[in-house]
């Protein structure tokens, strides 16, 4: 770029903050602004729109068109060429507006003699706050260099936006992170909890945007990178003696670092008048703009790894280290982009609630919440951009709400919602010591889930009959490395001793699709929950599984034993992974080891094709468990992961209940013991349902037991049979209608 147009673009970064540094009012500061771009630029108009709410635009100053439209015009994201720039977070540059698709005409603003057009989004770290634009009456379209001049001051704007520069009276602005707000995502836990927003990653706030000296911002720039090159290449002789894996993320780390088109924009940013900091933030907030809407899962990836490295660099350059000494407040709500199980777990059961943007609902995290039976919402977009630590947060995880700087209206409410479940859970306290018994004289088997040590000491709270499922795959992703089968012996035997006596099923490992061990190779599938996961990885890496297997009978030490494998879709996988395991059986007798005193042996159904098994399936395994989350998914071919199409398949579609009665039957008529293990075996309706056509045993949260029990000995399950084949008799699609008004009548 030339030496005039850097000299004239740091003279207008120069002009900003000295504007910044006044004691002006908001709406001072940016009716100054305006007139300084337009000014600058040589063009007749130049507007800046912020965002009133998440949906609308505002004009908030303008040079050039009339006065008495700011503050009054307002569009839509998406509406008229403002709102396309703000939409596809792309500038758009046009010489004849009115002639451009979508373009709005606003006769308030008397926009109508301009016919260039250029409007740059304002925007942070993937966040717009609003659209910078300038037209003039002459039909042009602006140059590279003049694009980029106006990237550079919407870079600034967005510092001074999110420092506060333009509140004040006589603006209808408000400062920023102080308005209340509501996040809408996916529940990855249901629950609900009030408290203070703790980071998990505060925030680097770039506090000067516009640098004095652009050869000592240069200086700074590079030595941070070098730093950050240095740190990168002492991680990586660290794990080149640990984990080939991790070298190879670190290997792309390095890659990026040494771009050398990201340091020469970075540069080009710092000699036009950008501190170092900005710099790093305006590139990263342009890659973010490209990269995050696209479907391409290894563009995300390296979008992360581009955020990573971005922010190692700005805290070298702003010495704000990832411990910012902010304490954890009272009844901390845990927000983070996404979070591993170890760091999760490093923050204990302190924690009343965690948001992520980012997540699964069978991710490490979605485990560990349900292990705490502490609420999680997911997906919820720009919360740490918007959340500062302290703040106020209400967390709504059967409803995926969250109530971000909550007002009071919204708190009352509430608080009267969580008075109402606490008020039910002292009713059904009353009853934890009773069966689950209906009215007909049926008993249903109410058993819990679990993951962590930490679940056990509910088991005798809850009024469970014991653990039906227990999930053996956390101690492998928490961990840096394989366990050692002495660690999971020992684990094993500490959770038979915390079960009392009561029945534990322990779910062999179940690794893959969205549950990766840090220390294994990840696999590059198209649809990891339909590849190699599960009882697939067991058979093909026999050797952790017997290791497994020999921890789970050590652990028993002459106890019983209840062991299933999971995602067997059919017989043949039952009868190699049963031969592993009388292998290491066998083994165990020869070396003199206790074996355990009974020992069962299952499967679980989370597939279709295991419920058309042969009749030798039903006849070899000891009990079934029916995985209900995984198995709707394959079901309704409906990605449970997916909010567009999941939502649209119901539990108690008259067609899965036919598919489940069928499990049900067939296990009766071989003998064999059958459980619905899954989410939907924890809603009240839905568990009713199951226990009607034929499933003895439920397995759940531990907080859903209470509300189960209670509905199930109210009603006669032989009368809700009744009614669900009365329903499906008459065509309906769904018996829930018909359960749901059988239940209101109760």
């Amino acid at each position: 770029m030339g030496q005039k147009f850097e000299t004239d673009s740091r003279r207008l970064l120069g002009r900003l903050r000295d504007t910044m540094a006044e004691d002006a009012a908001g709406q001072a500061r940016l009716d100054k602004i305006v007139h300084l771009i337009a000014s600058s630029m040589q063009t007749e108009v130049c507007s800046i729109y912020l965002f009133r709410d998440e949906e609308t635009l505002e004009l908030c100053a303008t040079e050039g068109l009339q006065a008495e439209a700011v503050h009054k015009t307002r569009m839509r994201l998406g509406e008229g060429l403002v709102g396309r720039t703000a939409r596809t977070r792309q500038v758009v540059n046009t010489a004849d507006a009115p002639a451009e698709k979508g373009f709005r005409y606003m006769p308030e603003t008397g926009e109508e003699r301009y016919s260039s057009f250029c409007g740059v989004p304002i925007q942070r770290l993937g966040n717009v706050l609003g659209v910078l634009v300038v037209q003039s009456k002459a039909s042009r379209q602006f140059t590279a260099d003049e694009v980029y001049a106006l990237e550079v001051v919407a870079m600034v704007l967005a510092e001074m936006t999110e420092l506060g520069a333009f509140i004040g009276e006589g603006a209808a602005l408000s400062a920023r992170h102080q308005q209340a707000m509501m996040f809408r995502g996916t529940t990855g836990q249901e629950g609900a909890a009030e408290g203070n927003v703790y980071l998990h990653e505060p925030r680097v706030v770039v506090t000067n945007p516009v640098a004095d000296d652009p050869e000592a911002e240069l200086l700074r720039l590079r030595e941070a990178v070098d730093t950050l090159r240095n740190q990168i290449d002492q991680m990586l002789d660290e794990a080149a003696t640990v984990n080939a894996d991790q070298v190879q993320v670190l290997e792309a780390y390095r890659l990026f670092a040494n771009s050398k088109s990201w340091m020469r924009r970075m540069e080009d940013d710092v000699a036009n008048g950008l501190s170092a900091e900005a710099a790093v933030e305006k590139e990263q907030s342009l890659a973010r703009s490209r990269l995050q809407g696209s479907g391409d899962a290894y563009l995300r990836e390296r979008l992360h790894d581009l955020d990573d490295l971005s922010n190692r660099l700005l805290r070298i350059l702003t010495g704000q280290g990832a411990d910012t000494g902010a304490e954890m407040p009272e009844n901390p709500i845990l927000v983070a982009r996404n979070i591993g199980p170890g760091e999760l777990l490093e923050y204990g059961k302190t924690l009343k609630g965690i948001i992520l943007e980012e997540g699964s609902v069978g991710s490490h995290a979605a485990i560990v919440a349900r292990a705490w039976a502490i609420p999680l919402v997911i997906h919820a977009r720009n919360i740490t951009t918007e959340a500062l630590n302290g703040d106020a947060v209400i967390v709504d995880g059967d409803q995926g709400i969250i109530h971000l700087r909550p007002d009071d209206a919204v708190k009352a409410a509430f608080r009267d919602k969580i008075a109402m479940q606490a008020r039910a859970q002292e009713r059904y306290a009353s009853i934890r010591h009773l069966p689950a018994q209906a009215k007909c004289g049926t008993v249903i088997s109410l058993n819990m889930n679990a993951g962590l040590m930490a679940d056990l000491p509910s088991l005798p709270s809850s009024g469970a009959e014991g653990v039906g499922l227990f999930r053996t795959e956390l101690q492998f992703l928490i961990r840096n490395q394989m366990p050692k089968r002495g660690e999971l012996s020992a684990l094993y035997s500490r959770v038979m001793d915390a079960a009392g006596g009561l029945p534990v099923a322990f779910r062999t490992l179940d690794i893959g699709s969205d549950k990766v061990l840090p220390y294994m190779k990840p696999q590059d599938e198209p649809n990891p929950a339909m590849g190699w996961r599960a009882i697939r990885v067991g058979l093909d890496m026999p050797g952790v599984l017997s290791m497994q297997l020999q921890a789970l009978l050590r652990g028993a030490n002459g106890r019983p034993l209840k062991v299933m494998f999971p995602f067997i879709t059919q017989l043949s996988e039952f009868r190699e992974a049963r031969a592993n395991l009388d292998k290491v059986i066998e083994r165990e007798r020869k070396l003199g080891h206790t074996l355990p005193s009974a020992l069962e042996v299952g499967a679980m159904l989370e597939t279709p094709s295991l419920g058309f098994a042969p009749d030798a399936f039903f006849e070899e395994v000891d009990f079934i468990s029916v995985g209900g989350n995984d198995l709707k998914q394959f079901f309704f071919a409906a990605d449970r992961e997916n909010e567009r199409v999941r939502r649209r398949y119901d539990t108690l579609d008259s067609s899965f209940i036919g598919f489940l009665e069928m499990v049900a039957k067939r296990c009766t008529d071989a003998g064999k013991k059958l459980s619905f293990c899954g989410e939907d075996a924890g809603r009240p309706v839905e568990a009713v349902a199951f226990a009607a056509i034929g499933f003895p045993t439920l397995s759940m949260r531990p907080a859903s037991i209470g509300p189960v029990k209670h509905l199930l000995r109210r009603v006669d399950l032989r009368e809700v049979k009744a009614v669900i084949d009365e329903a499906r008799a008459n065509g309906e699609l769904s018996v829930r209608q018909a359960v749901t008004s059988y239940l209101a009548n109760q």
